[in-house]
């Protein structure tokens, strides 16, 4: 996609305020468009696609993709805020409206995975920002993705919240007869009022439910991150057994269910949600996160012991699948993938 006519000059210092565009490595342009009021889009020419995760990460994949950095779903509590700040623009509303898109992701990926030297390990998709969000409808950058990691030979994993995926389930499951193909849809929130407070930018829990009915119908397999659960608002036995249920019935195989973690950036975002809208709940939440980023050993505790019988119940505690699935979880208990971890590869 390019939206002609809807250019903003470098020149416009009141445009985006805290990031020098004449400094943002391979910017080509930034543009709005009615479509997107109030986003704007950077399109840059990006040095490299394939990001490496740190050894020392417990995820049981070394390499990730991450087409666009901020999200236009908007979630309260989002743990890639933080990395909007290493281009100098704000965890809160620059993550929900500035959008770095690198449009020439696919060639770059392409070349890369054409190297000899490339020994063929497993990618993620969806460890920072969701690859299908919103955009990518108009800038089509998944399918040049998956095809070069699937011609490569290459294993790959997509994460979304985004129902959008649906367009691409012919292509990957294509890719899936020639390398193993592993998704994944975030559900966090049933009830559609929190869910929106929350979510703002995301499908309804329904519509992703029929993603995941659209994933089975196609043949693939496809379980669903069941995070973030978060302490007095999603943790309430009523409310997972319903979610859980509905997962079920959609055909997911598995469920992974995991507490909320706030990590600076997020953190801060969250906590001024909570204090608007559920003032009541500042204190407990400081008694559950004791001043870190993860929740308490003790509730962590009790959130399993709650789960583990209804994932049961549901048929949805089959084993994890092994490194080339998606296991999300990671072995020391925190609450998501060690995207969280991630360095920030931008271009």
């Amino acid at each position: 996609m390019r939206w002609d006519g809807q250019k903003i000059d470098a020149g416009e210092g009141d445009a985006l305020p805290g990031l020098d565009l004449r400094t943002l490595p391979g910017l080509v342009r930034s543009v709005r468009t009615p479509d997107f009021a109030g986003v704007t889009f950077h399109e840059v020419l990006s040095r490299t696609a394939l990001n490496r995760v740190p050894d020392a990460s417990a995820v049981p994949f070394r390499w990730t993709v991450n087409p666009m950095r901020g999200c236009l779903h908007a979630c309260t509590y989002c743990f890639a805020r933080g990395t909007h700040r290493y281009l100098d623009l704000d965890a809160g509303k620059d993550f929900d409206t500035q959008i770095v898109v690198k449009t020439n992701v696919a060639e770059v990926l392409r070349a890369e995975v054409a190297r000899r030297s490339w020994a063929r390990e497993h990618v993620a998709l969806g460890t920072n920002t969701d690859p299908y969000q919103r955009p990518e409808g108009r800038y089509t950058l998944m399918p040049g993705i998956i095809e070069a990691l699937a011609g490569s030979g290459t294993p790959l994993s997509v994460l979304t919240k985004g129902t959008l995926l649906r367009r691409d389930l012919p292509l990957l499951a294509a890719a899936s007869r020639d390398v193993p193909v592993s998704l994944a849809v975030s559900i966090a929130v049933l009830d559609d009022e929190l869910q929106q407070q929350l979510e703002p930018g995301t499908p309804t829990a329904r519509a992703r439910l029929s993603l995941v009915r659209a994933i089975r119908d196609a043949g693939l397999p496809v379980q669903v991150l069941v995070a973030p659960v978060l302490p007095w608002l999603t943790d309430s036995t009523d409310h997972l057994d319903r979610l859980l249920g509905a997962v079920a019935d959609a055909g997911a195989q598995r469920a992974t269910v995991m507490a909320l973690h706030l990590r600076p950036g997020a953190r801060e975002w969250f906590l001024a949600w909570l204090t608007r809208e559920r003032p009541e709940l500042v204190a407990g939440y400081g008694r559950v996160f004791r001043g870190g980023s993860y929740v308490h050993g003790e509730y962590r505790a009790w959130l399993d012991a709650r789960v583990r019988p209804l994932l049961a119940k549901h048929g949805l505690d089959r084993p994890q699948p092994d490194a080339e699935g998606v296991r999300w979880a990671r072995r020391d208990g925190d609450a998501h993938p060690a995207a969280a971890q991630l360095q920030p590869a931008l271009f």
